[in-house]
């Protein structure tokens, strides 16, 4: 009589892959909530586990430790969706700033990137500069954080210098500073946190005073 054949099981990696995206998300929503209502120093990895509804060990198996969360969450927030994983230069908004031939238009479509951007991710920002308080590689990440914010300034600032020039007496160096300092987190949270300005009012203002001060 002959033995019947027993064909392997065909992995689902489909799946598994929607499955771990799901567990991802969720750790990632309940961490938001939790650093946002308790701080950095008030959230432990099984509080976000029971959040999220998911056993600890899953959540450790995909993020290791809170620091790890904290970044992830930060990096998530501050990209439009389905572009975490791709450079700056190459995501859709920088790539239309560098095909709009206007210095105003530019700075424009730029203004709305940053409220766009910062609404989720400046809350997240200011809880990562707390956490770097007591947390020596936080401070670290931090760190390469803003160097690389400061990096992608100074692109910005190439892409409009490309379409004419800057008011006199001011040198890319000296733009790319102003830019990072007004577009900061910081300057950001004071107006639409702590004065309470509409998303729009703030993409406004940004745009004016950019214009107002860089070009002649």
């Amino acid at each position: 009589m002959a033995k019947a054949v027993l064909r392997p099981r065909k992995y689902d990696s489909t799946r598994r892959q929607a499955q771990a995206a799901d567990t991802r998300s969720r750790v990632l929503r309940a961490a938001h909530k939790l650093f946002s209502e308790r701080g950095y120093s008030g959230t432990t990895m099984q509080a976000i586990a029971d959040e999220a509804g998911i056993a600890f060990q899953t959540v450790y198996a995909n993020f290791k430790n809170k620091r790890r969360v904290l970044v992830t969450l930060f990096n998530v927030l501050s990209a439009p969706p389905g572009e975490e994983s791709t450079p700056v230069p190459a995501r859709g908004r920088p790539q239309a700033l560098a095909r709009e031939p206007n210095q105003r238009g530019q700075l424009q479509i730029f203004a709305q990137v940053v409220a766009d951007n910062l609404t989720d991710a400046a809350p997240i920002s200011e809880i990562m500069v707390d956490a770097a308080r007591t947390e020596p590689d936080i401070q670290r990440i931090l760190e390469r954080l803003r160097a690389a914010r400061l990096e992608h300034m100074a692109l910005v600032v190439r892409q409009i210098a490309a379409h004419g020039p800057f008011r006199d007496g001011l040198d890319a160096t000296s733009v790319r500073d102003i830019v990072w300092t007004l577009a900061s987190p910081e300057v950001f949270l004071l107006l639409r946190r702590d004065r309470r300005w509409s998303k729009d009012k703030y993409e406004a203002w940004l745009a004016d005073i950019l214009t107002q001060v860089l070009l002649p």
